[in-house]
Parts: C-alpha cells; sequence; structure tokens
C-alpha cells in the first residue's frame, strides 16, 4: 500500500463523515478497501477509543503506521483532516451570524440524532462479530452498563474491565 492511497482513503472518509465518521469508517476500512477483516477492524477501534484523542485521528495514524510507518500514519491523518478543516473553516465564519436562528438549532439537534443512530448502528454491526461466548457479551454488557447507564468515566470503566477481558480471552485459548 502506498502513502497515497491512505491519503485519500482517509480523504473520503473526512469528507464523506458528516456527524461522525465512525460508521463510514468500517464501511470504507473493511469492506471497500479490505485493509483490514471486521476482527482487525474491530480491536484497533477498541484500542483507539480507549486511547486520549479523537477516536479516528488515533485510527488513521495508526492504521498508516501500520502499512507505511510513521510518514503513513501522517499521510492518512492529514487526509482525513483536509476536507472537514477546509469546511469548518467556512461554516465557523458563517455559524455566529445564524446560531440564534431557531430553524438552525432544530437542524443541529436533527443531525445529533442522526450522529447518536449511526453511532448505534456501528456498535450492533461490531457485536454481531463478537465471539459467540456467554463471558464476552456479559463483558460487553457490562462495560455498556458501566458508561451508558452508570456514567463512569471511559477510563474508569476500561480499567475495570480489562483484565476481565484479558482472562476471558487467555481462557478460551487454553
Amino acid at each position: 500500500m502506498r502513502r497515497i492511497d491512505l491519503f485519500l482513503g482517509f480523504f473520503k472518509l473526512g469528507a464523506l463523515g458528516f456527524g461522525g465518521v465512525g460508521p463510514l469508517t468500517r464501511r470504507i476500512v473493511v469492506e471497500e478497501r479490505r485493509w483490514l477483516d471486521e476482527a482487525e477492524f474491530a480491536a484497533l477501534l477498541g484500542l483507539c477509543q480507549a486511547l486520549p484523542g479523537a477516536n479516528t485521528c488515533n485510527f488513521a495514524l495508526m492504521l498508516g503506521d501500520r502499512f507505511c510507518g510513521p510518514t503513513g500514519g501522517l499521510a492518512a491523518l492529514a487526509g482525513l483532516l483536509t476536507a472537514p478543516l477546509a469546511l469548518l473553516l467556512g461554516v465557523a465564519s458563517l455559524f455566529a451570524a445564524f446560531a440564534h436562528n431557531s430553524d438552525v438549532r432544530a437542524a443541529l439537534f436533527g443531525a445529533a440524532a442522526a450522529a447518536a443512530g449511526l453511532a448505534l448502528g456501528t456498535a450492533l454491526k461490531m457485536l454481531k462479530n463478537l465471539p459467540r461466548d456467554a463471558g464476552m457479551w456479559g463483558l460487553a454488557g457490562a462495560a455498556f452498563v458501566a458508561v451508558a447507564v452508570a456514567r463512569l468515566p471511559l477510563p474508569l470503566a476500561l480499567a475495570a474491565l480489562a483484565p476481565a477481558s484479558w482472562l476471558l480471552q487467555g481462557r478460551g485459548r487454553s
């Protein structure tokens, strides 16, 4: 794979990813470009979500580095950020003038609901590829309860659940 391929793949992701790029990332990386399979994608995305910073930026850097070293990571990140940055600069200059308009606020609320639906849809696609193991499903449920219901900070939930995940994976390989 070439750095330009990484740049263009992530440029497409950044240009088309309105409301969040999580669902689109999976489609482009797994289905379209076939850079990773489902399990590799889920593992890398999980790691990137556990790290500080923007998940998709982390993902672009790590995937680019995996295939082309540090310059591949930078190429993927540059591709991801170029289109949204240009659009953001244009929108930011207009936002102050229209932020108090009720139609604009209603559109933003609708966009937030759509983004939540996209995130949920991606989570469901990833769940279907989990091993058919009751322990792993229990762990996924515990993570959901910890973060969504109990509202624990993600680092705390990860610190509590990572050892259980490690033990479950080790048990499956023995």
